[in-house]
């Protein structure tokens, strides 16, 4: 069984002997006899010799030459030839070994100096890109051969044709074909490949979350914002409300006592001053013993007619004070708020009397208690 190196070797051979074989039979079936009268195709130069020495160089076209004395010996395509650069190993600057082959594309551009400058132009022209070839992957690594494929055939070229300059030979391109590398290399790589790619997948989706975290960080903060501002603005108006509610409240409480001091300087305003007071009185007196069990009340607490004497004659009293000195209110709980809001006042001793009351420790619930008292 043949070793993988002892194949290779047998198919440079082959290879080898079929380019020669090609050649030998270009020179033999493109090297025409001269019958004296010669058709020179388009995009073709003849080389003739005269007696074994160069004459000249026959032009497309009808030509004439003299038989047996001129003899055509080199006939020059001047289209451009593709060559193929066979297979050869190259070892990279990390040592690495890698299997290369190309095409070559060369033209033609001195009939003379292809003819006698070079034996084989392009077997020459073929070993030269070889060497060129693993010169220039033993300058650089294996991640930039695939990442400077491209400078590396512009490289390439400009070797060949400061190499081929004196040959009448012009290579206007070469093109890597393919690269073959170790299959442990090349499984490395693409376990290089799949994480980068993972990497790449991973740092996509984490910053999707981050902006989708920010997004929704954001909007939240928005509506947040949002309610404060509606907040602020409910407090706002609810109080602006109440503070016009209360003015008007004041404002009428304000017009109602005014009027009902007006009122009070006539003689009938103190009849309805006392039935106010009784009124207030009654409507206090019912309300005992509501929220407890427990009532003290005063001695006369169902006389009616006394607590609404004892109310009026405080009122008189303070009225007439005040009348005589002159007193100025210096705040909003002297004698004068009293005077000018009678009602209250009246409402104030009663609720004192009823607090008289309460300070005998009568029960409502036994009615021989406010009997006794």
């Amino acid at each position: 069984m043949l070793s993988l190196r002892n194949i290779n070797s047998s198919r440079f051979i082959a290879r080898r002997i079929l380019n020669n074989f090609e050649q030998l039979h270009r020179n033999k079936t493109t090297t025409p006899i001269n019958l004296g009268v010669l058709f020179v195709p388009q995009q073709e130069a003849w080389v003739v010799e005269r007696m074994g020495k160069y004459s000249r160089i026959l032009q497309p076209g009808l030509n004439f030459l003299i038989p047996i004395i001129d003899q055509i010996k080199y006939v020059q395509s001047l289209k451009e030839i593709a060559i193929e650069v066979p297979q050869q190993s190259a070892i990279t600057a990390d040592n690495v070994t890698l299997n290369i082959d190309g095409v070559l594309y060369l033209k033609v551009m001195n009939p003379y100096d292809a003819s006698y400058g070079v034996e084989d132009a392009e077997f020459a022209i073929t070993q030269l890109a070889q060497t060129t070839m693993r010169s220039e992957l033993g300058k650089i690594s294996l991640d930039k051969v695939f990442q400077e494929r491209e400078c590396l055939n512009v490289s390439i070229v400009e070797a060949i044709n400061k190499a081929s300059e004196s040959w009448g030979i012009q290579c206007l391109r070469y093109e890597i074909r393919e690269i073959k590398m170790p299959q442990r290399i090349h499984e490395a790589m693409q376990m290089q490949v799949e994480a980068e790619r993972r990497k790449r997948a991973v740092v996509l989706e984490s910053e999707g979350i981050r902006e989708a975290d920010i997004n929704v960080a954001e909007g939240k903060r928005q509506s947040k914002i949002l309610a404060s501002e509606a907040e602020r603005q409910e407090s706002i108006n609810i109080a602006e409300g109440q503070a016009k509610a209360l003015l008007t409240i004041a404002m009428a409480r304000s017009q109602g006592l005014k009027h009902v001091g007006e009122q009070l300087k006539n003689q009938s305003g103190n009849h309805a001053a006392s039935l106010l007071v009784a009124e207030n009185y009654i409507q206090a007196f019912g309300n005992l013993a509501k929220t407890g069990n427990t009532l003290i009340l005063s001695a006369n607490a169902a006389d009616v007619s006394s607590i609404v004497s004892q109310a009026m004659a405080t009122y008189k009293t303070i009225n007439d004070k005040q009348n005589k000195a002159n007193f100025i209110p210096e705040s909003p709980a002297t004698t004068s708020e009293i005077i000018n809001n009678p009602v209250d006042n009246f409402s104030n001793i009663i609720e004192s009397k009823i607090t008289d009351v309460k300070d005998l420790g009568i029960d409502h619930d036994d009615p021989t208690n406010l009997d006794k008292k």
